[in-house]
């Protein structure tokens, strides 16, 4: 394409270069006794040579320009990709997110990875009773959701929640929770060792603090947005520093680079 338009600038740029264009200066004719003067002298013949040469190197130039340009761009485009690859490999080595789970959805039916399986999905981990980080996690994942959904050219993203504090997060709690959130989120609770044995297939860290003097408590977590592939497998993470611009985009790539 870049070839093709430096062609069609260099053809307009000849039609500049031609004699009468340089001679009356783009504009018709020339004033007669203008046109007398050079009709009796005619054309100079090394004139006329040099303007071919000009023209020759221009074309060799803009060629060349081209040419080099469109190899940068094509070494460029591939030093991304192979890069983008090598990322994905070493993430699967980590082996997160190989094992699967069983939990109660925030309508109380039964779901485990398997119901999520040929999806995209964006996973965290958190509780209902959290103050301030939580809220803001959730609404940056469901705002990325969201502005993903908006391209028709893309798949839809699974949003999903685990809570990591099952003792006070039962269905009804959830279900009262993902309200705030994206319409599709679904929260996911379970018995203590459930939720521990979904928490530890990604290495969440989860401990409960002591108890105020009302019985509330608050539990120190893992942070993260999890991206999960289609075929099950952990892509990518997320943390607090990412907003929302740098996921949507991380994840268009993924979407658009992703073989099954």
């Amino acid at each position: 394409m870049a070839v093709i338009l430096l062609f069609v600038q260099l053809e307009k740029f000849q039609w500049f270069l031609k004699p009468e264009m340089l001679l009356y200066g783009g504009h018709g004719r020339l004033p007669l006794l203008t046109q007398r003067g050079f009709s009796s002298q005619g054309q100079n013949p090394s004139l006329k040579a040099a303007k071919v040469k000009l023209r020759t190197r221009l074309l060799v130039t803009l060629l060349f320009g081209g040419s080099l340009l469109g190899c940068c761009w094509y070494v460029y485009l591939e030093k991304e990709q192979k890069l983008r690859r090598h990322r994905i490999e070493q993430l699967k080595k980590v082996a997160l997110g190989q094992g699967t789970f069983s939990l109660l959805d925030h309508t109380g039916r039964r779901r485990t990875k398997q119901d999520f399986l040929g999806s995209w999905v964006l996973l965290y981990f958190g509780f209902t009773h959290c103050p301030d980080i939580c809220p803001d996690e959730l609404e940056k994942m469901s705002a990325v959701v969201a502005t993903l959904d908006q391209d028709p050219a893309l798949p839809q993203v699974q949003p999903l929640f685990i809570t990591v504090d099952p003792e006070r997060d039962d269905v009804p709690a959830l279900a009262h929770y993902v309200k705030d959130f994206h319409p599709r989120l679904i929260g996911l609770t379970g018995t203590a060792e459930e939720v521990k044995h979904a928490g530890r297939d990604y290495r969440v860290y989860a401990t409960p603090g002591p108890k105020d003097e009302d019985g509330d408590y608050i539990v120190d977590h893992t942070i993260l947005i999890y991206l999960i592939s289609p075929d099950g497998l952990f892509l990518d993470y997320y943390n607090r520093m990412k907003d929302q611009e740098h996921i949507t985009e991380s994840i268009r790539n993924h979407i658009k680079t992703y073989k099954l």
